[in-house]
């Protein structure tokens, strides 16, 4: 009886920690969000019908979709190239530790940095300047300010996501590609019908963490530009702190069941889209 119920020991306490600081209160911000911020009393649908006719919602939407439409993919991409480059060098471990320096990185050194180089008068345009290349413009507060943001987001989850591609190719099994080998397959035939094919898995789990990592760049877009960037990084993490610090509590949690039902479709969308090329596979 002691080994058939083993199991409740081991995952007891993680599923009370997940029912106790995630479940109850996700479903308190539920009942908030059908209720008035200040009296509590019942607003039916009120609350989801002043988000969804608010244009700071839709421009913090837009931009957190063309964010993660433009960052994920080329981070994804990028990450397997450079593991796909990596994966004859010697020294591995060193060299992990060296991809995954920036994740050690604190966010508030990062937007200092970023700050200094970017800014109108930063080390950019003074560089810029004297290469005669021109200068003075604010890369901060202008329409590069998305390219600085998802550069700023690359730059610090690209070595983790080599670390993560490495570890599939690595799991991949050898004999399979000198099979395919010497058979003739050509190196890209063998990276799209043996390699690719299998590192779905690793694939799966890189794009979605990738796609919530996505949500955290928040910290270094507010430390670089404040509360009120430039409309083109105005982002969903945005509009909830200013809501929060202005006490809009009941649009806040109407958004919050929102995104979360979004994040939810989507993994779910993708898990099964996972599923069914696996079975087919």
């Amino acid at each position: 009886m002691k080994r058939k119920w083993a199991w409740a020991g081991f995952l007891g306490p993680g599923f009370l920690g997940v029912l106790l600081f995630v479940v109850l209160p996700f479903g308190d911000v539920a009942r908030r969000s059908f209720m008035t911020a200040v009296t509590k009393e019942a607003a039916g649908l009120k609350n989801y019908r002043l988000i969804f006719t608010n244009s700071a919602f839709w421009l913090a939407v837009r931009n957190t979709f063309r964010f993660t439409l433009v960052c994920i993919p080329l981070l994804v991409a990028l990450g397997l190239v450079i593991a796909l480059a990596m994966g004859s060098i010697r020294h591995m471990q060193a060299v992990k530790s060296l991809y995954l320096f920036p994740l050690a990185m604190p966010t508030a050194a990062v937007a200092v940095v970023w700050k200094m180089v970017f800014y109108e008068k930063g080390f950019l345009n003074k560089y810029l300047e004297q290469l005669g290349a021109g200068g003075g413009v604010d890369y901060i507060g202008g329409d590069a300010a998305f390219y600085v943001l998802a550069g700023t987001y690359i730059w610090k989850n690209l070595g983790y996501t080599i670390v993560l591609w490495l570890a599939g190719i690595m799991g991949v099994n050898g004999d399979i590609m000198e099979a395919a080998r010497v058979d003739g397959a050509g190196p890209m035939q063998r990276f799209w019908h043996v390699l690719l094919p299998n590192l779905k898995g690793s694939l799966y789990i890189i794009v979605v963490i990738s796609f919530l990592n996505s949500f955290k760049i928040y910290r270094e877009a507010y430390l670089v530009a404040g509360a009120y960037p430039h409309d083109s990084i105005y982002m969903l993490q945005h509009l909830f702190n200013n809501w929060f610090v202005n006490l809009d509590l009941d649009k806040m949690a109407a958004a919050a069941v929102v995104c979360t039902l979004f994040f939810l479709v989507f993994i779910l969308l993708l898990q099964r889209l996972w599923d069914q090329e696996r079975d087919e596979a």
